[in-house]
């Protein structure tokens, strides 16, 4: 495929809309976008997606240049549309994104384009009603698990490794460091290796944030 015709596809639709370079920039943006988040072409374009979308999951930020969706798309696999909280012209929104990759001619990575849909109201409803049940009922904690974990979240494209999750269900448990070093027979050094993988893969800053993540796409 050309460039052209990436970026007509990307033009050709009525909803904000935009690709993705493999140097994880974006190369074009359409009317739509524009109109959406209240950003000239001329200011998107060339620039890096993360910065530019800077998009919130439920657990707080989830753009970045380590972006699984961009990871996922490389590694030509397919990815389920997910729900970020955006910056648009009328403030923060969340928003639905589902995801086309598509190949220039003679290119290694694909071109991925996003295409952007409002869901604010299903969203907040979604999570509101998700809060009420597992406040005000007296669901077991793995039915809670399953009722609070979403399909729709980003972070379910990302991989982890047996021993990632491994790490991250003891953590989860409220298990220290010196034994789940014990349990897996492995040094501290070598756990806390494992907690720094999950926190890059998982763009999370502290050891909560990747648990509330891990759940919330359940991968744990």
């Amino acid at each position: 495929m050309r460039k052209r015709e990436i970026k007509a596809i990307v033009e050709s639709t009525a909803d904000p809309a935009f690709a993705v370079n493999g140097m994880h920039n974006i190369e074009f943006w359409n009317s739509a976008a524009e109109s959406f988040f209240g950003l000239q072409s001329d200011k998107a374009v060339g620039r890096s997606c993360s910065t530019i979308i800077a998009g919130y999951d439920e657990c707080g930020k989830f753009c970045s240049h380590d972006c699984p969706i961009l990871e996922a798309t490389a590694d030509q696999r397919t990815v389920r549309n997910f729900d970020l909280r955006l910056n648009t012209d009328e403030g923060k929104r969340w928003c639905n994104i589902s995801i086309l990759a598509v190949y220039e001619e003679n290119a290694v990575s694909p071109y991925t384009i996003h295409i952007v849909r409002p869901v604010d109201l299903r969203k907040r409803m979604e999570v509101l009603l998700r809060d009420f049940v597992v406040n005000e009922t007296s669901l077991p904690a793995e039915q809670a698990k399953q009722l609070t974990s979403t399909k729709r979240a980003p972070t379910s494209e990302t991989r982890l490794s047996e021993r990632e999750c491994e790490v991250l269900r003891h953590l989860a448990r409220g298990t220290t460091t010196i034994d789940i070093a014990k349990q897996l027979f492995i040094s501290r050094t070598t756990v806390n290796n494992h907690v720094q993988h999950v926190l890059k893969k998982l763009n999370a800053r502290t050891r909560l944030e990747a648990i509330r993540r891990a759940e919330n796409a359940g991968l744990i």
